[in-house]
């Protein structure tokens, strides 16, 4: 039992390892192969379109608009919300 025990928690730590590695993803600037890559769920045909969707409507004004991308449902959504990140495009001059 001890064995177990010891096997399990290098397995949460191995896991936790590779959760901290994990990259925010910008849904709003990733290409379709980066986006396919990090995210849970999301494969070649989602990731285009997820891109195909952004530059029809513009970028995403959070990440649940995601949700609106067909193929795209808030299950998903919420797999990926921890790697998932809007960064601000407004560039703003002096």
């Amino acid at each position: 039992m001890k064995n177990l025990k010891q096997v399990l928690f290098a397995l949460i730590l191995t896991m936790a390892s590779f959760a901290a590695w994990a990259v925010p993803v910008d849904i709003n600037h990733a290409d379709a192969d980066t986006l396919a890559a990090e995210l849970t769920g999301v494969g070649a045909a989602k990731a285009e379109a997820i891109v195909a969707y952004r530059e029809a409507n513009g970028p995403f004004r959070s990440i649940e608009d995601l949700a609106r991308v067909k193929g795209i449902g808030a299950k998903t959504v919420e797999k990926n919300r921890a790697n998932l990140v809007i960064e601000n495009q407004s560039t703003d001059s002096m």
